[in-house]
């Protein structure tokens, strides 16, 4: 048990350094928040007012211990830029939380695409034999994995967009408005997403399946009689698999924090799309809260991969089992 409690307490402290450094360099970058907000046409007493609101006349340690706080119960502040009709400005959990499912939808349909088509495609890619047929797949392999997501993105646009008409381009559909709708738009990025990622998975999965199957416990099974299925399916597999784990966990992080510029080529109002605006608009508590959001799924994904092993891997859940 001890192993995990150390796990889940080391967890803790990354995110507690995340959000130390995440509040700590926006009170060094130049710019006056008063400023962004008032423009040059606010008075003195209503600085001071501002001021107060924002908590800018505390100390820097009290105003760490307040931010963090309200980030704790999902309370980032008030964004600088954003304005309700009424002219408050908007609660920055309110603003995140618009987009946040458009970029976890994305992900979610990304990486369902990408486990579904990369794993046959990396086992039957380990089957061939044939070194002419595996140098042309070597091939096409690279050229996948080399083509940009925004190039991509605009191939995909122009094809099924503009060419066989599936989709209406920049007819983005809320996930409130028509669910079905919105999650057939979402294949079309997520498409320009994954075909690179697809092109390393794929290749990944080969080499450690090819890897596998050269050790010395795959002839000593073979010799005890077991048929060539069962060595490939509950040996080679499980254990070629434990390597990618690590990368499917990296694309995982990487979707979660949102493709920039695939959201902005499908005009998808997601979390980077986000990011991107609000640094343009110097809205410093936006920009915050989206990084730490991005930080804080990064590390969780890692947290959660490293517990995964565990699970597939025997020697490393006997070497949890012996520390506790």
């Amino acid at each position: 048990m001890k192993p995990y409690v150390n796990k889940i307490i080391a967890l803790i402290f990354t995110l507690f350094l995340v959000s130390v450094a995440d509040f700590f360099i926006f009170q060094v970058i130049p710019g006056d928040p008063v400023l962004i907000i008032l423009g040059t046409d606010g008075n003195e007493e209503r600085r001071e007012e501002v001021e107060h609101e924002l908590g800018l006349d505390k100390g820097v340690v009290e105003r760490y211990i307040s931010w963090v706080g309200g980030a704790l119960k999902g309370d980032f502040g008030k964004s600088y830029s954003y304005y309700r009709m009424t002219g408050e400005r908007m609660d920055v959990s309110e603003i995140i939380g618009k987009m946040l499912p458009v970029t976890v939808w994305l992900a979610v349909v990304s990486m369902t695409m990408l486990i579904t088509v990369s794993l046959p495609l990396g086992i039957l890619w380990s089957m061939v034999k044939n070194k002419y047929l595996d140098g042309i797949l070597n091939v096409l392999n690279q050229i996948c994995m080399a083509i940009p997501s925004f190039f991509l993105g605009l191939i995909v646009m122009y094809v099924f967009g503009i060419m066989l008409k599936t989709f209406t381009p920049g007819m983005y559909v809320g996930y409130d408005e028509d669910f079905g709708k919105f999650i057939t738009y979402m294949i079309y990025p997520a498409l320009a997403i994954c075909v690179p990622k697809i092109a390393m998975t794929v290749r990944f999965l080969r080499n450690s399946l090819c890897a596998e199957e050269k050790k010395d416990y795959i002839l000593t099974a073979s010799a005890k009689g077991l048929s060539k299925g069962r060595i490939a399916f509950w040996h080679v597999l499980p254990n070629a698999l434990i390597p990618v784990l690590t990368f499917l966990g990296n694309i995982l992080a990487e979707a979660l924090a949102g493709s920039v510029v695939v959201e902005q080529v499908f005009g998808l109002p997601g979390i980077g799309r986000l990011l991107i605006t609000c640094i343009g608009r110097r809205d410093f508590p936006v920009v915050q809260a989206i990084i730490l959001y991005i930080a804080s799924a990064v590390v969780i994904t890692y947290f959660v991969v490293d517990m995964l092993y565990r699970v597939i891997d025997p020697r490393i859940r006997r070497g949890y089992e012996e520390k506790a």
